[in-house]
Formats: C-alpha cells, sequence, structure tokens
C-alpha cells in the first residue's frame, strides 16, 4: 500500500510539473476552481476565485420604478417548473421600464452578485459605442491593426470583432481543458494568449461566434480610452444609469488585471436590464443620451442575412413575430428585450435547458412564452 501511495504520489507530481513546463499549469487552476468546489464546469458564483476589479455602484443611484400591478400576478406552472428544474435564482418583468414581477430563489436577492458570462460581450459592445462616440475610436471600420499592429494581414475591423465576423483561429470549445477557451479562463495571461491568434480566414463575411473576438475587442478599447475598461464602465455607464450595486469583473490576475471582456461581470438582476433599456430607447437613459442611435440600431439588427440570429454584440430573435435582442449567457442568463411592447425579461441562474435544433436553447421561449401569459399579452 506504501508502495502504491509513493508510486501515486510521484505520479501526480510529474503530472504537476509536466503542466507547469509545457504552460499548461491553467489545468490545474481549472481543477481547483470547478471539481474542487463540487461542480463540473463554470458555475454563476465563481467569482471569489478570480481577481477581479469592482466597477462602484452610481453615487446617485436610480432605483427602477414599481410597476402599479407589481406582482400582482403569479407565474405560470409551465415558468414555475422551468425555472426549479433549470435552478433559477432571479426572474424579472420590467414593462413599461417599472418592475412589474421580481423573484429570487435559493438564498439569493435583488442585490446578489452572480456571474452574467457572455452577456458581458453586449456590454462590451455598449463600451465600444462609447468609445466611439467619445472620439477614442473612429468608427466600426476602424482596422484593429491600429492598435495592435499584428494584426495586419487582413483588414479586420473593429466591428467584424463586435459582429463575430473577425477570422480569427480561436477554437470556441467548452469542453477540453487543452482549449484556448478554457486556457483564457483560466490562464494568468489572457493578453499573450489573444496577441497569439491568427487571421485564418477572411474577416467581415460572415458570422462565427468566437469568444476571443470580444476580448480582442476589450483590448482594443481600453488601449483607445487609455484607462482600465472597468473604470470606463464606471464612468460612462454605471454612474450615469445610476447603477443601484456595485459589479465585479473578472480579471486574468492580480498583476495584469486585464479584464475578461468576453464574460465575467457578476451583477444583479436589475442592473444588468438597464442595459436593455439603454439600447431599448435607441442610446438614451432616462434623458441621457449615452449612445449615438445610429451605432444602437446597427448593433440590434443582423449584420448578415445568413446568420439574422446576431447582430453587434447581442443576439436576436424573432420569436412570436416580436423583433427581439438579448443578452445572453452560456448558463442561460438573459436580458430578453422587446421594444415593441416596452417589455424586458432577465432571468439569471445555474443551468439553460436542451437544444432542439433553434438559435436558442429551449428555456428562452418558454420564459418569452410565459411572461406574456403572465401579462395577459400576445
Amino acid at each position: 500500500m506504501k508502495k502504491f501511495l509513493s508510486y501515486f504520489a510521484g505520479t501526480i507530481m510529474l503530472l504537476i510539473a509536466i503542466a507547469y513546463i509545457t504552460d499548461y499549469d491553467y489545468i490545474l487552476k481549472g481543477v481547483r476552481v470547478v471539481y474542487f468546489t463540487g461542480h463540473t464546469t463554470a458555475f454563476i458564483d465563481d467569482a471569489k476565485y478570480f481577481e477581479n476589479d469592482t466597477v462602484a455602484a452610481a453615487t446617485n443611484p436610480q432605483p427602477w420604478p414599481t410597476h402599479t400591478n407589481y406582482n400582482s400576478i403569479q407565474p405560470t406552472p409551465t415558468l414555475s417548473k422551468i425555472n426549479t428544474e433549470l435552478g433559477t435564482v432571479a426572474f424579472v418583468i420590467i414593462k413599461n421600464d417599472s418592475v412589474w414581477y421580481e423573484k429570487y430563489a435559493d438564498g439569493y436577492s435583488a442585490s446578489s452578485q452572480t456571474n452574467s458570462f457572455s452577456m458581458a460581450k453586449s456590454i462590451t459592445t455598449a463600451l465600444l459605442g462609447k468609445a466611439i462616440k467619445d472620439g477614442f475610436i473612429k468608427s466600426l471600420e476602424q482596422p484593429v491593426r491600429d492598435f495592435y499592429p499584428s494584426f495586419d494581414n487582413f483588414e479586420m475591423t473593429v466591428g467584424d470583432l463586435s459582429s463575430m465576423s473577425s477570422g480569427l483561429n480561436w477554437d470556441e470549445s467548452y469542453t477540453s481543458p487543452f482549449s484556448v477557451t478554457a486556457r483564457s479562463y483560466y490562464d494568468d495571461n489572457l493578453a499573450e494568449t489573444i496577441l497569439g491568434l491568427k487571421v485564418t480566414e477572411t474577416p467581415g463575411k460572415s458570422f462565427k461566434y468566437l469568444s476571443g473576438n470580444t476580448e480582442l475587442l476589450g483590448m482594443v478599447i481600453q488601449k483607445a480610452t487609455g484607462k482600465p475598461i472597468s473604470k470606463y464602465l464606471e464612468e460612462r455607464f454605471f454612474q450615469p444609469m445610476g447603477f443601484e450595486h456595485p459589479a465585479l469583473w473578472q480579471v486574468d490576475d492580480a498583476e495584469n488585471r486585464l479584464a475578461k471582456t468576453y464574460c465575467c461581470i457578476a451583477s444583479n438582476a436589475k442592473d444588468f436590464a438597464r442595459f436593455g433599456k439603454l439600447f431599448k430607447d435607441f442610446g438614451n437613459f432616462n434623458g441621457t443620451k449615452l449612445l449615438d442611435s445610429s451605432f444602437v440600431a446597427k448593433t440590434i439588427r443582423p449584420r448578415f442575412a445568413d446568420s439574422p440570429e446576431y447582430g453587434y454584440g447581442f443576439w436576436l430573435s424573432n420569436h412570436l413575430n416580436k423583433e427581439i435582442f438579448i443578452m445572453r449567457g452560456i448558463l442561460g442568463q438573459y436580458v430578453i428585450t422587446i421594444p415593441q411592447d416596452d417589455l424586458i425579461i432577465v432571468r439569471l441562474g445555474h443551468q439553460r435547458g436542451g437544444r432542439s435544433g433553434k438559435p436558442f436553447s429551449d428555456d428562452f421561449y418558454v420564459y418569452v412564452e410565459e411572461a406574456y401569459k403572465m401579462l395577459g399579452e400576445k
């Protein structure tokens, strides 16, 4: 037995040494953060296991008004069932810019900070629009090489990064520990990973969802503005939009502090909903013009005819014959905005539903349909 334990310990030490030698030591962090905490994948409360920048709440918060019919209707049986099955921790319906319904579960509250995952991509695109409005970036057509000369072999633009048409050789794999996606999530030098990418397809021609696009976009915005992107978010959006609570934005490590702009802003349902309102109102927020309306209009429309499910940083849907734009995270995080009915639906939780060959997982359609049933609208 002692010989076996000695052999086993020696094998583990050898594997750890190999991981460090071959620059795969980030896998060890992944194992520690995920499996040693009882999970099998990334989870909504993982911010505490990473370094984070804090995005301060507004000095003059603007709470959402409460609707006259606030929480007067119970969720439908179908909605209750799926929320229980998928571990929904926050479900909020905002009608006519007032909170019509909200419910929290499993010990979470209106102020709980949970990981947004790829909903952060929409926020990064909002920051792109702000950087263009502020004059730090010329337009959606400005070449990335103006900021990072290593990407000089094709006319890849900042708009290509936002619309997922960069042509970069990123592997959007969520299962392999050796993928660039896993490395970017757990490694301590994110810039090195991103700047090692190559353009292998012609940019600006077709949609291909790659998280590396948004990370490079965040790096461009940070370089253009000359300040940490979390600080730019705080100054340009959190303060004027009256965010009630601080948020966390994961960074790669304590030394580099490069934000993971493709994911990982931890905040709450009603503060996330503010971005739905901002884009619903074409860049205005309670009378303050924060984004150009032409930019907003472009982001929430398809860029490519053969990929109508995506614009610039936002997912798109015409479910129930509604024009819908969506912030979406991998575990079923949603800010669903339906401008024609002045409606915002936010869902945060532990899991998403299965896929039936549609652009969205099945739970997305349930959330929309059941919210309309609760509202008594079609």
